[in-house]
């Protein structure tokens, strides 16, 4: 059996979330489609853009598929795919099924699950041979194929992550409490080896779990009201408050008040500050008294602008969109609803979306483009303190990106005078 997990040509629906990784690898609940996929029998093989490729291949050992020969037959998932627990059980009926089958998105038309037996692959191998690649030839033959009633949810714009994220969290923290090594040390709070809760921290587990993986070390005097998952080696400061469904993931350093948000790994927020109904990426650092505002003073539902176009969330309480490595400076206040791009610096406020490399000051009057090359030194800089190496693909992902996201700029300086 061959499962093969491809980006489809909505992926960049999802950024800036998705500009740094495949959507396959982002953070919902504590979870990942990838989990997932890395539980079924067989080959996985993944068919990402082209500038992430190198570094799926190196950090998760993934490559892209060579044939579809596989006598067992493959299995197609979207990287899109929401992550929910009930997902496993049916990757686990696809993989075991004797008969082809395809579940499809009835409003984008693409395919989002297919189950395509090795006999019928061969019956149609020159749809592969004419394609592009193995990938678009087997989504080809999906087409073919009948339609299953099933349906999976998938995501379309990056607030959803965060919608997901809130509706998710009960079932994914009972789904690692079955699945997981950890003892608990107080009523509803369970840890993992090397996880310590600091002195005179109050907990409340009326709403869920509190769940401290590998090593994580909680401060003195923390409130934590769960459900709330922190991840291997997260640091929770002092007097920090984590409430409402926080899911922190690997090597994080987290303090102030946070609420309702996914915070991927590597990225810093360890000072003074609220940070509510969020997505973090990974390698993000808020100043001192960073702050966001997720509801709006008329109590409405918020509406979010993506490039050109506003849609509304229907989500009464939605905060920010963060890419990967960018940075706030103390006391930076974000607007409600507001997407901040990859590898952006803001000072003062952000009343606005951000887009990706920018030095963003126009409180200051001070707006101005932040070179590829700047990101890199920093990021070299970022690498040293955590003591991970700086690689070749690393600073090619800055530079890639740079290129990825040159027409965000020019709209901004056309329309307003970046």
């Amino acid at each position: 059996m061959q499962t093969i997990c491809f980006e489809d040509q909505f992926v960049d629906r999802l950024r800036p979330i998705t500009l740094s990784r495949p959507a396959y690898a982002i953070n919902c609940a504590s979870l990942t489609l990838l989990d997932w996929l890395q539980e079924l029998p067989g080959n996985l093989t993944v068919d990402v853009r082209p500038h992430l490729a190198t570094i799926e291949r190196l950090d998760r050992k993934l490559e892209a598929p060579a044939n579809a020969s596989d006598p067992g037959g493959v299995v197609l998932v979207n990287a899109r795919i929401v992550p929910k627990v009930e997902l496993a059980s049916l990757l686990k009926t696809l993989c075991e099924s004797d008969e082809s089958t395809a579940i499809f998105d009835e409003e984008d038309g693409v395919v989002l699950l297919a189950r395509i037996t090795a006999a019928d692959i061969a019956s149609q191998q020159s749809a592969i041979d004419q394609a592009d690649s193995v990938t678009a030839g087997l989504i080809e033959i999906a087409a073919t194929l009948g339609r299953s009633e099933t349906s999976v949810e998938v995501l379309r714009h990056p607030h959803e992550v965060v919608f997901h994220h809130m509706a998710l969290m009960p079932d994914a923290m009972q789904w690692r409490l079955e699945h997981g090594d950890y003892k608990e040390t107080a009523d509803g709070v369970f840890a993992a080896e090397g996880a310590t809760l600091g002195n005179y921290s109050v907990v409340d587990t009326s709403e869920g779990p509190i769940l401290l993986d590998k090593d994580v070390e909680v401060g003195p005097f923390c409130f934590l009201s769960g459900p709330v998952y922190a991840g291997p080696r997260a640091r929770v400061l002092e007097h920090a408050a984590l409430k409402d469904g926080v899911a922190l993931g690997h090597t994080t350093k987290i303090g102030g008040e946070v609420e309702a948000s996914v915070i991927e790994p590597f990225t810093n927020k360890q000072h003074h500050g609220f940070l509510g109904h969020s997505y973090l990426g990974s390698w993000i650092n808020l100043g001192a008294g960073t702050c966001n505002s997720d509801l709006k003073n008329t109590y409405g539902k918020i509406n979010m602008t993506y490039g050109d176009k506003k849609i509304a969330t229907g989500m009464q309480f939605l905060g920010c969109i963060i890419g990967d490595y960018s940075k706030t400076a103390i006391n930076t206040s974000i607007f409600t609803g507001k997407v901040i791009g990859v590898c952006s610096m803001l000072y003062g406020f952000a009343t606005e979306n951000v887009p990706s490399y920018v030095n963003y000051a126009r409180l200051f009057g001070q707006t101005s483009l932040l070179p590829a090359d700047v990101m890199i030194n920093t990021q070299q800089r970022m690498f040293a303190r955590r003591k991970v190496q700086q690689r070749e693909c690393d600073m090619q992902l800055i530079r890639d990106m740079y290129s990825l996201t040159e027409s965000e700029r020019a709209e901004a300086i056309e329309h307003d005078g970046l």
